[in-house]
């Protein structure tokens, strides 16, 4: 498993330095491999038969490279369409992974759950005026993405703190996209954060005793 880790990490750091120099071909390239990477190390990681947790990860994994990959293919409004249902489809998938995991946790305190849907609130608000028709998959996805850093958090410290990056990054997306802050090197901070949540989701459940087994 540790090799593994070790190739996605390096290749991150490739694909962030890529994204920081301008460096489009190497980018599209390493973008193509980190997901793959992610999923080697948590199959390499666990034993068969694997647990519902983890066949699920390795769906959201699956959609979240579609997600990456697909968009090259098209142009304008499809590309980021193509980008956007793929991740609601992963952060559904996550969603529903976690849901066993729910009395473990932020549901069981209600009043932590304010800045959740505080977060999503203020960056469907900020959106807003440049949807248009997108608004209601934007609130939708907002929606979709708080379930799932909620749910996440009975993963434990670690995949509570991965889904909250996971909201930092998709929220750095939406707002470039329309048009509130762009960010110097805003591709470099979306992708480092995104690589990160990733990352953190599949260590916190690797962490648990149980996803060896289903």
């Amino acid at each position: 498993m540790r090799w593994a880790l070790g190739a996605y990490l390096a290749v991150s750091g490739i694909h962030v330095l890529a994204q920081l120099l301008g460096h489009a071909p190497t980018a599209d390239l390493t973008q193509l491999l980190l997901m793959p990477l992610l999923a080697l190390a948590l199959l390499v990681g666990t034993s068969a038969p694997r647990s519902r947790l983890v066949r699920l990860n390795l769906l959201a994994l699956a959609c979240s490279f579609v997600g990456d990959a697909m968009p090259r293919l098209l142009d304008g409004d499809a590309a980021f369409r193509t980008m956007l249902g793929s991740f609601l489809l992963a952060q559904l998938v996550y969603a529903i992974a976690f849901w066993p995991l729910r009395d473990g946790s932020l549901l069981r305190r209600p009043v932590l759950l304010l800045p959740y849907f505080a977060a999503a609130f203020v960056i469907v608000l900020l959106c807003a005026p440049e949807a248009g028709a997108l608004l209601p998959t934007i609130v939708v996805y907002a929606g979709a993405i708080v379930a799932m850093a909620v749910l996440a958090t009975g993963l434990g410290r670690l995949g509570g703190i991965g889904a909250a990056v996971f909201v930092v990054s998709d929220a750095l997306i939406a707002v470039n996209a329309f048009g509130v802050l762009t960010l110097p090197a805003h591709g470099a901070w979306v992708m480092s954060t995104y690589l990160a949540a990733q990352l953190m989701l599949v260590l916190a459940m690797l962490g648990r005793g149980r996803v060896a087994r289903g």
